[in-house]
């Protein structure tokens, strides 16, 4: 039996989830307006879910990982500071045609999600082959 091929690409940071993220941050404060309660309790939510928004979109926009590579069942994550650092698959999930996967290297858990605007669907498409033909422990854990 021949083996798979490897499975390259660049990884950037997907900008429908910002977009997603600032979406549901304003609809969050239009609901805090919009609600009952007194100006004493609107103006701490209002301004903790502007923090909490805020710290979400930094978290989602900012990745050291600028590329991986799956050969076989091996995982190599490339990073913005050039080097190489092999990781372990903790979990991964199909979203839609989305992946969201989490790969855990040096210590570290990376959250990469690949949507249509950061990845193309061939590549989405093989991704999903190679994880369904992966062990099913590995690719059905949860997040």
């Amino acid at each position: 039996m021949t083996s798979a091929p490897a499975i390259g690409f660049d990884y950037r940071p997907s900008r429908r989830l910002l977009q997603l993220l600032l979406a549901i941050g304003v609809l969050v404060l239009v609901a805090i307006a919009g609600s009952g309660a007194p100006w004493a309790l609107k103006l701490p939510m209002a301004l903790a879910s502007i923090v909490l928004v805020a710290i979400a979109l930094r978290r989602a926009s900012r990745s050291s990982v600028m590329g991986v590579a799956l050969a076989g069942e091996t995982w190599t994550l490339y990073r913005a500071s050039r080097e190489e650092s092999p990781a372990v698959l903790a979990s991964s999930r199909v979203l839609g045609t989305c992946v969201l996967l989490r790969l855990k290297s040096a210590g570290r858990t990376e959250v990469l999600l690949l949507a249509p605007d950061n990845s193309d669907a061939d590549l989405r498409r093989r991704l999903r082959m190679r994880l369904a033909a992966m062990r099913p422990a590995e690719s059905s854990a949860r997040l």
